[in-house]
């Protein structure tokens, strides 16, 4: 398979890549793989403390959460939206995180993806994590809503990763992505060391537990593999989240 030999640190400046994902995906992995390459700066989940304080949720580590981000999202969307001097800055996002009164003319000038991941699983390892997730918790609804306006601004459709394919064929999508993406693949992508980061968000320490073991990306065990049980309410939630998930799949590498 050909990759585009872009090099992200030429004299026309760095580029800011935006990965939008629901919770409980491969979202924290994939910024392992982007942040092990030396020409990548990551930044994670910079709208939470906003969606924490505007909305007044409870979530584990709330307070930590306000106090070591920043809650004014024009703010943050400023410098998410400025390019880095060189290199490459990779933003990891949570769709849940976006709210209703965001613009979107900031996005304009970034690079976007999106990660995907059947409601199934993700219904059921967000509930081992916070109990009773609704299908705004789990980010499907403006997952959707911003793959169409970033598709109708950019005037195609961004790259989509499902998770499921992916773990299937990481190196692969990974090239894939790249090609997409227009930047150059480097195989560090594919492994890790062991451990916390410094760019982790505060809230790594509730959520990062099973990354921070990891030191690349595995295949799902044969059990993993086999249909979640789900209670009827959280059926109910994977079920009003998969059409949302399936207009998306649609669009898979």
């Amino acid at each position: 398979m050909t990759t585009v030999e872009h090099d992200p640190g030429t004299a026309s400046g760095g580029r800011c890549i935006a990965m939008w994902s629901g919770p409980r995906n491969l979202s924290t992995a994939m910024m392992r793989a982007w942040g092990n390459r030396p020409d990548t700066t990551v930044i994670d989940e910079p709208f939470y403390a906003h969606f924490l304080h505007a909305t007044g949720i409870d979530h584990p580590m709330r307070e930590a959460v306000i106090e070591a981000g920043d809650t004014d999202w024009r703010r943050v969307a400023e410098r998410l939206a400025t390019p880095p001097a060189g290199g490459l800055v990779y933003q990891k996002h949570i769709t849940t995180h976006w709210q209703p009164d965001f613009t979107t003319e900031w996005l304009s000038g970034l690079s976007h993806a999106f990660l995907i991941r059947a409601p199934g699983p993700v219904v059921a390892s967000y509930a081992n994590k916070r109990p009773g997730g609704t299908p705004a918790d789990l980010g499907y609804p403006q997952q959707a809503a911003l793959f169409d306006a970033i598709a109708t601004m950019h005037g195609e459709a961004p790259p989509v990763i499902d998770s499921e394919r992916f773990l299937a064929d990481p190196e692969g999508q990974l090239r894939t992505l790249c090609e997409r993406l227009d930047v150059r693949f480097d195989a560090r992508m594919l492994r890790w060391p062991r451990g916390a980061r410094d760019s982790d968000g505060v809230w790594g320490a509730h959520w990062y537990d099973a990354v921070n073991r990891s030191t690349g990306f595995a295949a799902p065990a044969r059990a993993d593999r086999q249909p979640v049980a789900l209670d009827p309410l959280q059926q109910r939630v994977a079920d009003t989240c998969r059409p949302y998930y399936e207009s998306l799949l649609r669009y898979a590498l």
